[in-house]
């Protein structure tokens, strides 16, 4: 069982703003989640199913999956046998500057879909992972840029701008930044709506209209943001579960690995490295 599943989440060097995770999935589920990024995710065997915007996604091979950033989706096998991806987390920034040197695309650009069947550009994600992997930055760079203007050109529209105009919607907004701020220590719903001046259930109608999930999820999913960003910066596993409000290192491990796809000591260790090779690139 313990070889069953096999993940590498990981960044290379000459790829500034792009994260990449290459693996394989059977039992693994992705609870509610977003991305600052965005994402495109290759899958290569099986089938990856996820829900996204009240409907229910199914991605085989040649298929991609397409999320913009601060869009809640899930993720879990569609198949007995799971399923096999090549993901790119390029940045909003990235993403933002290929769209204006390489589409007509305007306005802040995005996916118009979230998954499709395009096999060539599939082919392109696994090989910026390829060339990535064997240390090569010209081939990566150059089909990360190929594959990006690809799918924004023949998948890519202007994204909808998230304000807050409702009385409703600035409330959320509100305790979405209270949250935030009060992440290691955060009030209970009815603290909070009585701070707001707002009713318990009003406000948990308003921040799920506005954010896509409960208040409670959207704090778990920014509590692992904020720890990757801790890993990053090298901060030790155990000291990041106290410093974004988990009971411990274990309850940190549990919610990290259901969001970002691999323990925070594996992403720790990953993010320590150096990378010139592909020789211990997942196979």
């Amino acid at each position: 069982m313990a070889n069953r599943e096999r993940a590498r989440h990981w960044r290379y060097p000459e790829l500034p703003g792009v994260d990449l995770l290459r693996a394989r999935y059977i039992d693994k589920t992705f609870v509610w989640h977003t991305h600052e990024t965005f994402v495109i995710a290759a899958v290569t065997e099986g089938i990856e199913e996820f829900h996204h915007r009240g409907t229910l996604e199914r991605t085989g091979p040649g298929g991609i999956a397409l999320i913009n950033p601060e869009v809640p989706h899930t993720g879990r096998a569609g198949a007995p046998e799971g399923w096999v991806y090549s993901v790119l987390y390029p940045a909003s920034e990235l993403v933002a500057g290929i769209a204006a040197e390489a589409t007509t695309l305007r306005g802040t650009a995005g996916f118009r879909v979230p998954s499709v069947d395009d096999p060539q550009a599939a082919r392109l994600v696994t090989a910026v992972h390829r060339a990535a992997e064997e240390g090569d930055p010209l081939a990566a760079d150059s089909l990360l840029r190929i594959v990006l203007a690809r799918l924004l050109r023949d998948h890519g529209g202007p994204l909808p701008e998230r304000t807050a105009r409702t009385a409703g919607a600035r409330t959320a907004a509100r305790a979405r930044a209270i949250l935030q701020e009060r992440m290691a220590d955060p009030p209970s719903l009815g603290r909070l709506a009585a701070e707001l001046e707002t009713g318990p259930f009003a406000l948990l109608r308003a921040f799920r209209a506005l954010y896509g999930m409960p208040p409670h999820t959207w704090l778990t999913d920014a509590r692992v943001r904020r720890a990757r960003q801790l890993l990053d910066a090298g901060t030790a596993p155990a000291r990041v579960a106290v410093a974004v409000g988990f009971t411990d290192q274990s309850h940190l491990n549990r919610h990290f690995t259901r969001i970002v796809g691999v323990p925070p000591g594996a992403y720790r260790r990953e993010r320590a490295r150096t990378y010139k090779t592909g020789s211990e690139a997942l196979s």
